[in-house]
């Protein structure tokens, strides 16, 4: 079927993550639960899991980190080189074809024209923002509960934007993130991998970049 094969892809990541997120969902209840039971409270169904700050918090700070190593990495990679990888442009040939807006779009506002030009970084840096909120308002709300789990007072938003729990929730993915994306890097100028657009053909020499 055509449609399945054109977009096999995202289709195929799509249902990878919504099972994920089923498994997370599954076992993050029985973890919320064991927490709630072991303090003497009652446990939650699925719904209000899916509500809490727990299970937000965790879903957002994930998303949150996957979308600034994508942002940063487009970004990144429009200015800096690596000699012989796939993920690079050639330093000695940084032009493109093609990175010109077509002559009918270019008499649309600068801003409008700078906008589309770089929107992909932009649109990424957006979702990262958002998904920084959301994991925010989550983990505040999952330290809240928690405090009063233990007879201690609730934080409000701006205090607890300095809280260090947060942002070790944040830096753990973070680190993780840019770490994966220079190994890719770098492997990519020695390693290949058949057919990916990802990877340089399997005859290039270790010398050659991009892909």
């Amino acid at each position: 079927m055509k449609l399945l094969r054109d977009n096999g892809l995202t289709i195929v990541l799509v249902l990878v993550t919504l099972a994920c997120v089923a498994g997370m969902i599954i076992a993050g209840l029985g973890v919320e639960n064991k927490e709630l039971t072991s303090h003497g409270q009652r446990a939650i169904g699925v719904g209000p899991y899916i509500l809490s700050g727990a299970f937000i918090s965790a879903l957002f700070e994930n998303w949150e980190s996957e979308f600034l190593q994508m942002g940063a990495y487009v970004t990144l990679t429009a200015i800096l080189f690596q000699r012989g990888s796939a993920e690079s442009r050639d330093p000695d040939e940084p032009e493109r074809d093609g990175d010109e807006l077509p002559k009918t779009c270019r008499s649309k506002h600068p801003l409008l024209r700078w906008i589309y030009s770089h929107s992909l970084g932009l649109a990424l840096m957006v979702l990262f923002f958002i998904s920084f909120g959301l994991h925010w308002s989550g983990s505040l709300k999952a330290a809240n509960q928690e405090a009063s789990l233990h007879g201690e007072p609730a934080q409000s938003a701006v205090s607890y934007l300095g809280d260090a729990q947060f942002w070790f929730e944040s830096f753990q993915n973070w680190q993780s993130e840019f770490l994966s994306t220079a190994v890719l890097v770098v492997l990519s100028i020695f390693l290949r991998y058949k057919n990916s657009p990802e990877s340089k053909p399997v005859s290039a020499a270790h010398s050659d970049t991009g892909a």
